[in-house]
């Protein structure tokens, strides 16, 4: 597929979504989460309120996201898995503030909170995306991007 092509069918398919599975390893300890991202800029933003996900992302800041439609049918697939590099993001700092200005949480809600939303950014290094769709476009129905 032309990469300016799976670049948009990328794009596109991320952003009809908001709920993600985040993985996190470290040594014999693995977290699967499901959580809600943000994206824009290319790159992926979720709000958390902790959790055991912290442990494996204060040791290994490797993740995985996994993006994926209800299964219908075996002709019928759609689905990624995002390879990335994570980041806490300093709460209140400036790309805190713009990734809670693009979610549109109120800063002074965050600011009354009694401990401080974390936040997780995730820049993609890989996609692959299964996509039933494209063998009617006459392409593989797996597409890798790199960033």
């Amino acid at each position: 597929m032309p990469e300016e092509q799976l670049k948009k069918a990328v794009d596109d398919y991320i952003l009809a979504n908001n709920t993600c599975t985040l993985a996190t390893g470290f040594g014999e300890f693995v977290r699967c989460t499901p959580i809600e991202y943000i994206y824009h800029d290319g790159t992926f933003w979720m709000f958390s309120e902790g959790g055991e996900k912290f442990h494996a992302l204060e040791h290994n800041k490797n993740v995985c996201i996994a993006i994926y439609d209800k299964y219908e049918c075996f002709g019928k697939l759609k689905g990624m898995q995002v390879t990335g590099k994570a980041q806490i993001v300093e709460p209140f700092s400036e790309e805190y503030v713009v990734a809670a200005e693009f979610k549109k949480i109120p800063l002074e809600a965050l600011k009354k909170l009694p401990q401080p939303m974390y936040l997780i950014r995730v820049v993609p290094v890989k996609v692959e995306f299964l996509n039933s769709d494209f063998k009617k476009e006459g392409y593989a129905g797996r597409q890798t991007k790199y960033f």
